[in-house]
């Protein structure tokens, strides 16, 4: 992975999959965090070459358009997207208030697929949640479910625990409200997006403490992005099937490709990802534009 790129009045603290955050160092913003969104892509764990053209700045719009979606549920750690930002960096970058992140990944799922999919093969449940037998790929959940997840480094792979593991990690009141503001915005956000024709079958989001908040000190708050497609996995409604792998406005393409014989890559070997090729990349941009301007309503 490149290095970060250096920001004026800012030091680099952090490079992510996707991205770099930084502390403002000078300006009416000093002490504030900068998040840029790059337009890195990762998938299984690796960040891949090129990166998606476009991505960050889709990235950056549709998480504020979601911030402003759930702002009365739960605040969003957004201060800024043009005052405090550099010229060079605006349509990518937010300034945001620092939190003390919860070291948890807040995940809810409606649809079973995925790493959840795959615990159900094996035990018939999902974080410790027992589901109805018969479930398959893409099934409808009976209802929203909570299934946190560890926080893994980079190069590392999250791992699915049960809810009695968050209590141990940070008590049972914080638990329970990580869990209910979760599926607060799973439900607020399928709701949504079902009425764009698009099904909402599982996001991850990220919950903090404000500490510095002046009315509110540590009050909870929705960090890092939220509700993008790097976060969700989004599917067209009139093309979703239980049993069928339907095709969603994310990365999948992506994955489907670095699996299939096309790309020739043993997912469980030593070796890193090929470079993606021109009409993979192409066709990745295509799916996030659409998700953005068919839930936003807004052109790119």
């Amino acid at each position: 992975m490149p290095p970060a790129p250096t920001v004026d009045g800012a030091t680099h603290l952090h490079s992510g999959k996707v991205r770099d955050l930084y502390r403002l160092e000078t300006g009416a913003y000093a002490g504030h965090l900068l998040m840029v969104a790059s337009d890195r892509i990762s998938a299984y764990d690796h960040v891949l070459s090129p990166g998606i053209p476009d991505k960050g700045e889709i990235l950056t719009r549709m998480s504020l358009w979601w911030f402003d979606q759930l702002a009365d549920l739960v605040p969003g750690h957004v201060v800024s997207s043009t005052d405090g930002v550099p010229e060079h960096l605006r349509g990518r970058a937010l300034v945001c208030r620092p939190l003390t992140m919860h070291p948890v990944e807040c995940v809810a799922r409606g649809y079973l697929t995925g790493s959840g999919l795959e615990d159900y093969r094996a035990t018939g449940e999902v974080c410790g949640i027992a589901l109805p037998p018969g479930l398959t790929q893409a099934s409808r959940l009976p209802e929203p479910i909570f299934t946190p997840a560890t926080k893994a480094a980079l190069g590392d792979h999250d791992e699915n625990v049960s809810f009695e593991a968050v209590v141990a990690t940070v008590g049972a009141a914080t638990a329970e409200t990580l869990r209910e503001v979760t599926l607060a915005v799973y439900a607020r956000a399928e709701g949504i997006a079902r009425a764009q024709g698009i099904l909402l079958a599982d996001t991850k989001i990220e919950l903090g403490t404000d500490d510095s908040h002046a009315s509110d000190p540590g009050r909870l708050t929705l960090g890092d992005e939220v509700l993008t497609p790097d976060s969700s996995r989004y599917w067209p409604a009139d093309a979703w099937e239980p049993g069928v792998t339907p095709p969603a406005y994310d990365k999948q393409v992506l994955r489907d490709w670095l699996t299939g014989p096309e790309s020739g890559w043993d997912r469980t070997g030593e070796a890193p990802p090929p470079e993606l090729p021109t009409h993979v990349v192409d066709l990745t941009r295509q799916r996030y534009v659409e998700a953005y301007e068919r839930l936003t309503g807004q052109r790119f």
